[in-house]
């Protein structure tokens, strides 16, 4: 039996929940940033020491990434935005629209009617996505 070379992926991490949305949503904006200045950023009624300890979890999940600055400890995101929002589109599209991108899309527009800048934009994305195609 001839032996498989097995590549190693690196673990994949966790869809966040919307609790941690929020607060990647804070850092992909701010930068590093405090546990403190994502708090204040945050505007909720929780309390300090719960969004200390919701970053934290998030940071054994691999969703921040923990350095010390000046004695403090400063986060910033483990995961990249765009990759994030590809992979929540993912899963959206597999479990709310059966796989259906159209649906998907359509769904999305009929929620946010999108601008006109907006419009064009997907338009030049549809425009390459087609020319990718026939030039297989």
């Amino acid at each position: 039996m001839a032996l498989r070379s097995r590549r190693k992926h690196p673990p994949r991490t966790p869809l966040p929940s919307d609790a941690e949305l929020d607060i990647l949503a804070a850092l992909w904006r701010l930068g590093p940033s405090t546990v403190r200045e994502i708090h204040e950023a945050l505007r909720k009624d929780s309390g300090y020491t719960t969004t200390l300890k919701q970053m934290q979890l998030m940071t054994e999940k691999g969703l921040l990434v923990r350095s010390e600055r000046f004695r403090s400890h400063v986060y910033e995101a483990g995961v990249a935005k765009e990759q994030t929002q590809r992979e929540i589109a993912a899963d959206l599209l597999k479990r709310a629209f059966e796989g259906s991108s159209k649906n998907l899309v359509l769904g999305a527009l009929a929620a946010q009617p999108a601008s006109a800048e907006e419009l064009g934009e997907i338009r030049r994305i549809l425009d390459k996505l087609e020319k990718r195609r026939e030039s297989r």
